[in-house]
């Protein structure tokens, strides 16, 4: 059974969201779940806006995800609603996603993340002016397996996912229609490795799937050539970073 309470800090009078940072709170499947939104500047309401889901990484939260990834600033810039979702685990500060294969206590309580994200963007519907067919997902190691797992069970309602340091977290992805991907990987993760297996400093033992698994299923599922156009990028020397992009 599913129920939606719903606690909002900045409304306007007829609860529309204004600009500025506001927390929700949702019951799903008897558990008490919570996202952040950062509402731009120049929202107000009167035409849909775009939404990016920020997801966490295992281990953190949204707020510590909101001082990481500097995305309210790009939000106030390029105008969409930036949405950081809370996942769960005995401590504040130390939630994680159940991605599939990964993490920590939402993995071990087979928490349902997508239905909370489904819930969750059906609650942000209710007080928000948004456009259904631009809502896209990004994340971090565990989050940005969780982004994965979203365009594959959530395919209707997420437009393209943006992955950084974290695989696919199941072995097929069966959207229902393509979704965009851009993955973001380094060779020397030591947490989730660009080849797979364990990592040397993660925490979770996970086994983990390989960038080129996540690859080769999302270019098989969306119809993309096998053969990727190979690009080498201009380098920032002063930190040893190469950059090799893959189309």
């Amino acid at each position: 059974m599913l129920s939606t309470i719903a606690m909002t800090l900045l409304l306007g009078p007829f609860g529309q969201l204004e600009p500025g940072d506001t927390v929700r709170s949702l019951t799903v499947d008897g558990r008490e779940r919570t996202y952040l939104v950062h509402v731009p500047p120049s929202y107000d309401g009167t035409k849909p806006f775009p939404v990016i889901l920020i997801f966490h990484g295992g281990g953190s939260n949204a707020r510590q995800m909101v001082r990481f990834c500097g995305l309210n600033e790009k939000a106030d810039q390029a105008g969409f609603l930036a949405v950081y979702p809370n996942g769960t685990g005995r401590r504040e500060r130390m939630l994680t996603w159940n991605a599939g294969n990964c993490c920590g206590y939402a993995r071990w309580h087979n928490v349902d993340d997508v239905k909370f994200v489904r819930v969750l963007l059906k609650d942000l519907g209710k007080i928000a002016k948004i456009d259904p067919k631009r809502v896209y997902a990004t994340g971090m190691s565990n989050g940005g397996m969780m982004a994965y797992r979203l365009a594959s069970e959530l395919s209707e309602m997420i437009a393209a996912i943006a992955p950084v340091s974290g695989p696919m977290g199941t072995e097929k992805c069966h959207p229902n229609r393509p979704v965009s991907v851009i993955h973001f990987h380094g060779t020397e993760d030591l947490f989730a490795p660009f080849e797979g297996g364990r990592g040397r400093r993660s925490i979770s033992q996970t086994e983990f799937y390989s960038v080129e698994h996540s690859i080769r299923a999302w270019v098989k599922a969306n119809g993309c050539p096998e053969a990727p156009v190979v690009e080498n990028e201009p380098d920032r020397t002063e930190d040893g970073t190469t950059v090799v992009r893959k189309t």
